[in-house]
């Protein structure tokens, strides 16, 4: 098994920034990093801005104020496709798949970056289904027949043939057995191992914080905390709110 990359210095860097979904504000000043290397934890209860601050880093949504920086260069005023061939790729949360195309073509989709050049594209896909070799075999078979589990590695391979250098994923294991979730989050642990950084944000707290390098607790659009997630364990005034909350979903 491949050592884990050392942790380098920050390579996307969020500054003062506001977002707005709509004509709602959601974001108040946020500050948020990752550093080469390294994994990262999104936490807080629906609707604290998590996924937001994905969208916001890939591009979909604008930034009111303030920036963010890739590798030292901006990112918040270029088009998503832009930041894609820069290396950074956002997992979307839920089945994400393209569930009436194949498998093949779902993970031709993630390379499209290229599409021009059918070597390199051939050469990506064999390089992913070296870490997810089940899909060699079914590259005809349509996503939408997958069980949850598959449908979720064949959103992480999509993602992993662009090649990024930072990769969000957002909700992994939303409606997922916890069995499965372990499994998922081997993979990316081995694609984090290959040098790609992680960001991720999930609902299972307690495995994202054994996972995860360094944690950010969102709530109400500003972050509560930030540092590593041992410190996180001993707040039991922001995990009882997320506690709180799922316990409030699974009764409704």
């Amino acid at each position: 098994m491949t050592e884990r990359p050392q942790i380098g210095d920050p390579i996307l860097v969020a500054s003062d920034v506001d977002v707005f979904y709509g004509k709602v504000q959601t974001f108040y000043g946020i500050d948020f990093e990752v550093r080469e290397g390294e994994i990262v934890a999104l936490l807080g209860v629906n609707g604290a801005g998590k996924s937001t601050l994905l969208r916001a880093i890939s591009g979909v949504l604008p930034c009111a104020r303030g920036q963010i920086t890739f590798e030292g260069a901006r990112l918040d005023d270029l088009e998503s496709d832009e930041i894609v061939r820069r290396g950074v790729v956002q997992v979307p949360g839920g089945r994400g798949t393209f569930a009436g195309l194949t498998i093949g073509e779902n993970l031709r989709l993630g390379g499209y970056i290229f599409r021009r050049d059918k070597k390199a594209l051939r050469r990506e896909t064999e390089r992913v289904l070296e870490y997810f070799p089940w899909l060699a075999g079914r590259m005809d078979q349509h996503a939408g027949t997958l069980s949850g589990g598959e449908q979720q590695q064949l959103l992480l391979a999509r993602a992993f043939m662009s090649r990024p250098k930072l990769m969000m994923i957002d909700e992994l294991s939303l409606g997922l057995a916890p069995i499965v979730v372990e499994q998922l989050l081997s993979l990316v642990s081995e694609m984090n191992r290959q040098g790609t950084s992680i960001v991720i944000v999930e609902q299972h707290v307690d495995l994202a914080l054994e996972f995860a390098d360094r944690a950010y607790f969102l709530e109400k659009g500003e972050v509560r905390f930030h540092g590593p997630g041992a410190e996180l364990l001993e707040r039991d005034d922001l995990l009882r709110s997320v506690f709180l909350a799922g316990v409030a979903e699974a009764q409704l």
